[in-house]
């Protein structure tokens, strides 16, 4: 079993990961601290000295290494099914579950840490709301594909878990 956790950046992909992953009593992945790990860098780092061209490769690269195992919870990054044939990769390997968020709440949640997010950092607070509005346009024609679509803003692993169930 895998399950794939996908939506934008600051949906929650990563805490109800773990919460879910402790339940199910399997491993929890993240695919960009794999990616760190991996690496020796930050995401920061790779954006900032090779590219988000050279990351997107990078993330698939780790994506598919990530599938070779079973019994996983996975947070991708937010972008992670726009790239490359992924979101057609993640439906394959496993169950898919899109954490979706409003532009505003994801603003207001992003606000705090925009230094840890390459594709936000250098943005006003004015912006922010508007880029994220933009990517949500472009990414959902990929995150609407996923099994399960849920409300991520009140959320909790038990209601997941009923989803998967």
């Amino acid at each position: 079993m895998r399950i794939f956790l996908i939506g934008f950046m600051g949906c929650g992909k990563s805490t109800i990961g773990k919460k879910l992953a402790k339940t199910l009593s399997c491993k929890f992945i993240d695919l960009d601290k794999y990616i760190e790990r991996k690496t020796g860098e930050s995401i920061q780092q790779i954006f900032k000295e090779k590219g988000e061209k050279y990351f997107r490769v990078l993330e698939t690269e780790s994506l598919m290494e990530i599938c070779k195992s079973d019994n996983l919870v996975i947070a991708t990054g937010g972008g992670t099914p726009c790239f490359f044939y992924n979101m057609q990769r993640i439906l394959d390997k496993g169950i898919c579950i899109y954490l979706k968020m409003e532009a505003n709440n994801l603003a207001k949640r992003l606000s705090k840490e925009k230094s840890k997010r390459p594709l936000i950092e250098n943005l006003t607070e004015k912006y922010l709301v508007n880029f994220i509005r933009k990517k949500l346009v472009e990414r959902e024609v990929f995150y609407n594909k996923a099994n399960h679509i849920i409300q991520a803003k009140n959320i909790s692993e038990k209601d997941i878990i009923k989803l998967i169930s």
